[in-house]
């Protein structure tokens, strides 16, 4: 699993029947020590409703594939989790302050 932000909304018109009706959004992977941005964005599937700004867990591969409601879909990366907190050695280097 990997840690990312939600920087925006991707709409397609037309695509795989098999991936028609989910939400599709792009995400930035974040470094968990820190949550500055690294160089890699993706598009994923939503499978938690997640929106832009939300911090969420990501998983890729084979992973993606074999989340909740994704066997046999074409999918790379799926959204798996909307994280509340992040605690590395006893601080806490992120808290989503709008629940």
């Amino acid at each position: 699993m990997e840690i990312a932000k939600i920087i925006g909304n991707v709409v397609a018109t037309r695509k795989d029947e098999l991936i028609e009706g989910y939400k599709l959004l792009m995400v930035q992977a974040l470094n968990a020590s820190d949550m500055t941005p690294k160089s890699l964005n993706l598009v994923a599937i939503d499978t938690v409703d997640a929106g832009v700004g939300d911090i969420v867990l990501i998983v890729r591969g084979s992973s993606a594939r074999t989340a909740t409601g994704m066997n046999g879909r074409p999918v790379d990366a799926t959204i798996v989790g909307i994280i509340d907190e992040i605690i590395l050695d006893d601080k806490s280097v992120f808290k989503n302050n709008g629940q």
